[in-house]
């Protein structure tokens, strides 16, 4: 159990990084990071956001809090989800609740929204954000290391959906669903290949239930990020710190993303200002994936000078 909590979080990872370290460009893509929406856009609303109490939940959390929403966060953690929601309510003056929940575990699931319905009532925004993840090579994994990512990030969030749906569905009430997944979920990726297919599915999951559950009053969409910064170390996914540099030279906005930028995105996502977007799938990562998948996007290493003699030498290549 130590190696696993050592192993595992809640929500995307995220990257420690200074600002010294950005692209010259980062300085026209400044990031503004305080709630966008107008105050009160989630007045008389209950969000309930997995993984709540650390990184990306934790700022998905914050705004909604901000803009009114009273919020409930769950994780396995109940120390540090008390201390979270106390830090966010005293700066918001929203109520925020804490509640212990291992999503691996439908019992568990199902009592952390008994608890909720008694609390406060069924949620109008329901955040699937609870996650883990580790770098290894493939051949390396056991069955049980592919379990514990699956179990959390594909189950967990089946088991949030269909408990709660169920409930909003029996009670006529409408809601907004909001999955955060990750770019490589499309392309998939080698060294996080159980996070990978778990994402996949949870997408697919989402796009599923967009057309089934519409006519219930139901919406869902999904937020891809890219890397994120926060205060926090990366030492599951880059514990050596090298990978970061390389990151920031593959993202063309030249720096990597803030919790409230994605915060800011799901916050609208999950406003009546979109009751019209549903079965979205958005990335927000600094154009990081186009430049990965374009055949030729390294090309922008060549210097001017390399350049010139390139072109010189193609001239003078004739009927090739």
């Amino acid at each position: 159990a130590g190696m696993l909590s050592r192993l595992f979080g809640n929500g995307t990872a995220v990257l420690r990084k200074s600002d010294d370290d950005r692209a010259p460009q980062a300085r026209f893509f400044p990031p503004l990071q305080e709630p966008m929406l107008l105050p009160g856009t989630f007045k008389n609303k209950v969000a309930f956001i997995t993984g709540g109490g650390t990184g990306l939940g934790k700022g998905m959390t914050f705004t909604l809090s901000s803009l009114g929403a009273e919020c409930v966060i769950a994780s396995r953690n109940l120390d540090v989800l008390k201390a979270t929601a106390e830090e966010i309510s005293s700066q918001t003056g929203n109520k925020v609740h804490p509640v212990q929940c291992n999503v691996r575990d439908p019992d568990s699931v199902k009592a952390t929204v008994d608890q909720m319905v008694n609390d406060v009532g069924l949620p109008d925004v329901v955040i699937n954000n609870a996650a883990g993840n580790f770098i290894s090579p493939s051949e390396r994994l056991s069955a049980n290391a592919w379990k514990a990512i699956t179990d959390t990030v594909l189950n967990g969030t089946a088991y949030i959906t269909l408990d709660i749906g169920k409930r909003l569905i029996a009670a006529q009430k409408g809601a907004a669903f909001l999955c955060i997944t990750t770019i490589y979920a499309d392309s998939g990726s080698g060294f996080v290949m159980p996070s990978a297919s778990a994402k996949a599915g949870v997408e697919a999951l989402c796009k599923s239930l967009v057309a089934e559950w519409g006519r219930y009053g139901l919406r869902f969409n999904i937020i891809q990020p890219g890397p994120i910064k926060t205060k926090g170390a990366f030492s599951r996914l880059d514990p050596t710190g090298k990978f970061e540099k390389l990151m920031i030279e593959r993202i063309p906005v030249g720096r990597l993303g803030t919790v409230g930028e994605i915060a800011n995105l799901a916050a609208y996502l999950c406003s009546d200002y979109a009751s019209w977007v549903s079965g979205a799938t958005i990335k927000i990562d600094g154009g990081e994936y186009s430049f990965m998948a374009g055949e030729f996007n390294s090309l922008s290493l060549v210097t001017k000078e390399q350049w010139d003699v390139m072109e010189a030498i193609i001239r003078q290549t004739k009927g090739s």
